[in-house]
């Protein structure tokens, strides 16, 4: 327990800094470019940086070839101001890209939305290029080039910078089964090597001004909880978070290894916590974007990686495919945690003695973050077990508080409000003035906070505890927290349950209220009518479901728990009742 005396407001008293060590405590932000940053913490231009299917890249080459990709920028008419949607897998080049869009004063734009969703996002950007991989099919290249401005579209091949024939047979199906009958084609398409060639004969001013602070990427969210919006973040805004990380995982003993499966450059978790800041803190980048999800357990036992982003959906497809074998010995993990959503109990404690079993005895940790702060704004830093939310302590230059929901009033210790965040990983903003504005405010202290949307409270050492997003009433009384509730279930260990979760879904009859549906994984010889009396009785009776609903497993969509997909279903059930 801090001994810190307290003003009862976390936000004055920042408890948390008892658990960072005074080295730590000395992390600034750093008023460079994103490229400039890279070089500093660079150790050694011939030092390999990345690995890509075996192909090895070195430092050297990444500067390089984003020098050349800036050029080339240049040559095919993209200003300082411009947006330049990327659609790419997470491959190296997108890192070229990425610095070659800082250097010459234009932003990205990525998304990873529906094809329709896709095209509004360029079309409203009024972009005249765009780059995407080259299994775009030609019926997506026909919407892209009618639906938009657009004059070019670079198709960068997948195996540009590997060999094919060094990809696992899994990998090669996975590439394959993305390509399209007729693939995208015609005098408005360009190849990457092509698109390097213009550079090449470039004569022209290629370095826009300086300037950390406007622009550089830009993101949808994933609408995977709501509407998906675009996210605007700087060089500045994405260091601020890449800083206060760049000690996670590392090691003095030796290089660590940090590998990233599947998961696309349009997440901003992605590109500034998963790509940028292991690149920035000596630690050699594998990247692996064309393994299927299904395919990440091999992926993780061809690789034997020391880091590994477990977002929820990869850690329960390694435990549940049955293909990491009984004596696989995991202690090549040296840090593992799961980002993305709420991770509740029974899914902590299937985990944690999943790697006990492999011989990997780190503590698996839950943490917490958005697209709008730039990815985590926490880490584990605090002794306090893992489980019913605690999703650690604010990172180093953050600052985190719980306020009365709507309003700009902050709570004190262990009381339940809306979770705050004020630092200086906050994005820009939206695309949308009106957005920014609910979301980013100005509070009394003079401090941009961003308003999350999520609830939880804070405990009198600054450990965060997530519980739910947004206030869900239920008619009659009560509010339906879905972490507790999935809690309640985990902690009363009924046998049966192998995974459960809550979907809340709109009550119709009363406009403004919710109720709460539960999904069950049920073991081997089991049915709803074995556990519904178990369920109930440890739920107080605002939490009780409407319906147990049993799955065969737990459905995710972009790489979360598809609860948007079954609240659409219900109510479409509901409907046609």
């Amino acid at each position: 327990m801090s001994e810190t005396i307290k003003t009862g407001k976390p936000s004055v008293d920042r408890p948390w800094m008892q658990y960072y060590p005074e080295p730590l405590r000395k992390i600034q932000v750093p008023e460079c470019t994103v490229k400039e940053y890279l070089k500093m913490n660079c150790p050694g231009e011939e030092v390999d940086a990345i690995d890509f299917y075996g192909t090895k890249i070195a430092w050297r080459e990444v500067f390089e070839k984003s020098e050349a990709a800036a050029k080339a920028m240049r040559a095919v008419g993209i200003k300082e101001g411009d947006q330049v949607p990327v659609f790419l897998a997470n491959v190296p080049e997108f890192i070229y890209v990425l610095l070659a869009a800082e250097q010459v004063g234009a932003s990205l734009l990525c998304r990873d939305n529906t094809l329709q969703e896709n095209v509004e996002a360029v079309e409203k950007c009024g972009a005249k290029v765009i780059f995407a991989q080259d299994y775009l099919s030609q019926e997506a290249l026909g919407r892209y080039l009618s639906d938009s401005q657009t004059e070019k579209v670079i198709l960068l091949d997948a195996c540009a910078s590997c060999r094919r024939e060094d990809m696992p047979d899994y990998v090669q199906r996975s590439l394959d089964s993305r390509y399209p009958e007729e693939k995208a084609h015609g005098p408005k398409t360009m190849s990457w090597d092509s698109f390097l060639a213009l550079g090449e004969s470039y004569t022209g001013t290629v370095d826009a001004a300086k300037d950390i602070d406007r622009p550089l990427y830009r993101a949808y969210t994933s609408g995977s909880t709501g509407p998906s919006k675009q996210v605007i973040h700087s060089a500045h805004t994405m260091l601020a978070v890449i800083a206060q990380m760049n000690f996670y995982a590392g090691s003095d003993e030796f290089r660590p290894t940090w590998m990233v499966t599947a998961l696309p450059p349009a997440l901003v978790a992605v590109v500034a916590a998963m790509v940028l800041m292991p690149l920035a803190s000596n630690k050699l980048l594998i990247l692996s974007p064309f393994c299927d999800t299904k395919d990440v357990d091999l992926e993780m036992m061809r690789c034997r990686p020391n880091s590994w982003p477990l977002i929820p959906m990869f850690i329960e497809t390694v435990m549940r495919n049955g293909r990491v074998p009984d004596d696989y010995d995991m202690s090549h993990l040296t840090a593992a945690g799961a980002g993305s959503e709420s991770y509740n109990n029974n899914q902590i404690k299937r985990t944690q003695k999943f790697l006990e079993k492999h011989n990997c005895h780190i503590r698996f940790t839950t943490g917490y973050g958005n697209s709008e702060a730039g990815s985590n704004v926490t880490l584990p830093m605090s002794p306090y077990p893992m489980g019913n939310g605690n999703v650690g302590v604010p990172t180093i230059l953050n600052t985190i508080s719980v306020f009365e929901p709507g309003t700009q009033e902050e709570l004190s210790y262990n009381q339940m409000g809306e979770i705050c965040v004020s630092g200086p990983g906050i994005m820009l903003g939206y695309d949308n003035e009106e957005a920014t504005a609910k979301t980013v405010q100005i509070h009394g202290d003079g401090k941009r906070w961003l308003h999350t949307g999520d609830l939880g409270y804070m405990n009198e050492d600054g450990v965060i505890y997530v519980q739910t997003r947004g206030k869900a009433p239920r008619y009659g009384g009560g509010d339906l927290a879905t972490l507790i509730m999935e809690n309640k279930i985990a902690d009363a260990e009924i046998e049966g349950i192998d995974d459960e979760f809550f979907v809340v879904v709109p009550d119709t009859e009363h406009p403004g209220y919710f109720l709460p549906y539960l999904y069950v994984v049920l073991n081997d010889g089991y049915a709803v009518k074995d556990i519904e009396e178990q369920v109930h009785s440890c739920l107080e009776e605002y939490m009780r479901p409407v319906e147990i609903i049993e799955i065969d497993h737990r459905p995710f969509f972009h790489f979360k728990t598809n609860r948007l997909g079954l609240t659409r279903e219900l109510l479409s059930r509901k409907a046609g009742a």
